[in-house]
């Protein structure tokens, strides 16, 4: 290797981390802001619709159905028509729709507009993973998912004061406030998708952005991570779907989905309930504090990840952490004790996300795991309707939040299993050389 060699790699690696992962972070942060705001425009929408729990909580989850039944035929659609022109729709068209939801009038409306979301949105999250996979190695890989995937636990954090604040301080042509946050929440997204089409390139052929000795590098270096991996399979759209393994996991990130989302969804009622007198600017704030760690906890989780080379125990230990910290919350009577068991629950369930996504490309080619990550999130993400409306349900006949924490606690337990269970080669070596891990359910 020449001496030159290091630096190169340093340089090439650097470049396209800032080109590309700031990018897409900032518009996985609107997204989130745009699904996860009705939560807190719940404190005041509920009441001005007449929405029950049980109505919420479906209202919450059928954004979920819209994704899982278009999130595989949308990333079939990136690999015809490219990331950028993709990507930067799917920004288009669910900006437009945020903004639409600030002018619903009944339940129904709220049904229609969260279903289109979903329509929407699907696609963009497993595409964006795929696409990182264009651009970095995989030993490389789970730090560069959790950078990207850390915008959530971030849209949250700015989501959560921004929202309420909102709520509380516009009202302007006598419009609610919480009517105002999703119309001045949802344009973002559109300037982003125009913005997305100019700034995004499709390949590393075409980074323009890139020397020549850079681009060249790259190529080389992705073709042998590649060509490293001997046993990865090349399958059709619905074998990579039925595969049995794709199955195993998206199995467990349903499980998974259901109870995590049950929390993000939930969460502003939940801190209500731990006093009367809260305003929704401090409900806001207080709902900042569990995903700050989240934000913290999953960046150097995944860093270890891969430093370690290993990946089943380093999804399997964030579940059980994340069920442990729940059962906590469902527990505790103190305000002050369930938000640091929530933080921690929180915590684990972001952390157990890149070294999970690290998965897929490891035993599949680089066009199936395409289709087997947008299934494994697809199938996943109907947990997202499952636990929002559970979660009503449950509340609208206990009225104690707490039992439905506890619901949830169950099912991370059962997905902690699973992927414990699961049998991994973790050798270190592995992933230094690029070589796949052969697991199997």
């Amino acid at each position: 290797m020449s001496h030159l060699e290091p630096s190169l790699e340093k340089r090439t690696i650097r470049k396209i981390t800032w080109r590309i992962i700031p990018f897409v972070f900032i518009c996985y942060i609107i997204s989130y802001i745009d699904r996860a705001n009705l939560g807190y425009a719940a404190l005041e929408m509920n009441k001005d619709l007449a929405l029950s729990s049980e109505v919420f909580g479906f209202a919450s989850g059928i954004f979920f159905i819209g994704y899982f039944l278009f999130e595989v035929p949308s990333n079939v659609m990136m690999q015809r028509f490219g990331a950028r022109v993709w990507i930067a729709r799917i920004l288009v068209t669910w900006g437009l729709l945020a903004v639409i939801t600030g002018f619903i009038q009944s339940a129904m409306h709220l049904y229609i507009l969260r279903f289109l979301l979903g329509v929407a949105e699907a696609g963009f999250f497993p595409g964006i993973i795929m696409y990182l996979t264009f651009w970095f190695r995989s030993k490389e890989r789970a730090t560069t998912i959790a950078l990207f995937t850390a915008a959530i636990p971030v849209s949250y954090i700015i989501g959560a004061p921004l929202s309420t604040w909102i709520m509380d301080s516009i009202n302007w042509m006598n419009i609610s406030g919480w009517r105002w946050m999703f119309i001045l929440e949802g344009f973002p997204a559109v300037i982003l998708g125009v913005v997305t089409y100019f700034y995004l390139t499709d390949s590393p052929k075409n980074a323009k952005w890139l020397k020549t000795e850079e681009k060249e590098w790259l190529i080389q270096e992705l073709k042998k991570d590649t060509e490293s991996r001997k046993d990865v399979k090349h399958l059709g759209i619905m074998k990579a779907m039925i595969n049995p393994k794709v199955l195993f996991l998206s199995f467990i990130y349903f499980v998974y989905q259901t109870g995590s989302l049950g929390v993000g969804y939930w969460m502003p009622q939940i801190i209500k309930g731990f006093s009367d007198t809260l305003t929704n600017i401090q409900i806001g704030l207080i709902a900042t504090i569990p995903y700050i760690g989240a934000t913290i906890g999953m960046i150097f989780w995944s860093r270890h990840s891969d430093s370690k080379g290993e990946r089943r125990l380093h999804s399997a230990i964030p579940l059980l952490l994340a069920s442990i910290g729940l059962v906590g919350a469902g527990l505790t009577g103190n305000p002050y004790l369930a938000i640091l068991l929530i933080t921690l629950s929180l915590t684990g369930m972001y952390s157990f996300k890149a070294p999970f996504w690290a998965l897929p490309s490891l035993f599949l080619t680089q066009s199936t795991a395409s289709i087997a990550i947008a299934s494994i999130n697809s199938v996943g993400n109907l947990g997202g309707f499952v636990g929002p409306y559970t979660i009503g349900i449950i509340n609208g006949a206990t009225h104690d939040i707490k039992v439905g924490l506890l619901f949830l606690s169950s099912l991370l337990l059962i997905s902690f299993l699973m992927v414990l269970f699961m049998k991994v080669d973790d050798r270190k070596s592995q992933i230094e050389n690029t070589r796949p891990q052969k697991f199997s359910s």
